[in-house]
């Protein structure tokens, strides 16, 4: 038999969701920023080594990083290498420096400022499985690393091209990704499957801002 639930039961859930939803909002905003390391410059193997040992990770311990590991990796990724003329580690067309990186863990989410060296919060909260999606194994991984571009960034008018663009730009910060894991003891995969909708939504993006792809980062699996 079907009991309907009477005002007085509706008014507590509604309550309680109430409460929740604020007590949300006290823990993002309680979230600290995090100062990056600087880079550790003389770390990794030689270029031709780490290609040499690329690969797609399938499987990650869910050991969480160093700040150290963490800090190097954001800063080969896409940090800022020349600091006079704030250019980076990688290149994008017509320098439009169009790719953020929102960093995924199990305290939650934080955009990475490289020309301060801090991680940002945005988001409390472990948010890693909707950039793993139907895959969801992959969050797991201690860090996901979102590749975000700004179309709005890009000087040409045409919308096709800013997004052709847009992807060649994220492309390249993927790849300093993964090179950099193959150069030491971390591992990743560069990935397209996330659940966009959701994304968009716990991260307020604009029109302009693109999620385009993202790298699980982590230890081997022992």
């Amino acid at each position: 038999m079907l009991i309907k639930p009477n005002h007085l039961v509706m008014r507590i859930i509604a309550s309680t969701l109430q409460f929740l939803c604020f007590s949300g909002c006290i823990l993002a905003q309680d979230m600290k920023p995090i100062t990056l390391n600087p880079p550790d410059l003389k770390r990794g193997l030689p270029v031709m080594e780490a290609f040499s040992l690329r690969a797609s990770a399938t499987e990650f311990s869910d050991k969480k990083l160093t700040l150290q590991d963490l800090s190097d990796l954001l800063f080969a990724a896409n940090g800022i290498n020349r600091k006079d003329v704030s250019k980076r580690t990688a290149p994008s067309a017509m320098n439009a420096q169009d790719v953020d990186i929102y960093v995924f863990m199990q305290e939650g989410v934080y955009f990475y400022d490289p020309l301060n060296s801090v991680l940002t919060p945005v988001v409390a909260g472990d948010q890693r499985l909707i950039v793993a999606a139907r895959q969801v194994a992959f969050a797991k991984a201690p860090v996901m690393l979102l590749l975000v571009s700004d179309i709005s960034r890009f000087k040409m008018a045409d919308e096709a091209a800013k997004l052709d663009a847009a992807g060649k730009d994220a492309g390249i910060v993927s790849q300093n990704i993964n090179l950099f894991c193959a150069g030491t003891d971390l591992i990743t995969r560069p990935r397209g499957t996330m659940d966009l909708e959701k994304i968009r939504s716990i991260l307020k993006l604009k029109e302009s801002q693109r999620p385009m792809l993202n790298n699980p980062v982590g230890y081997p699996v022992k």
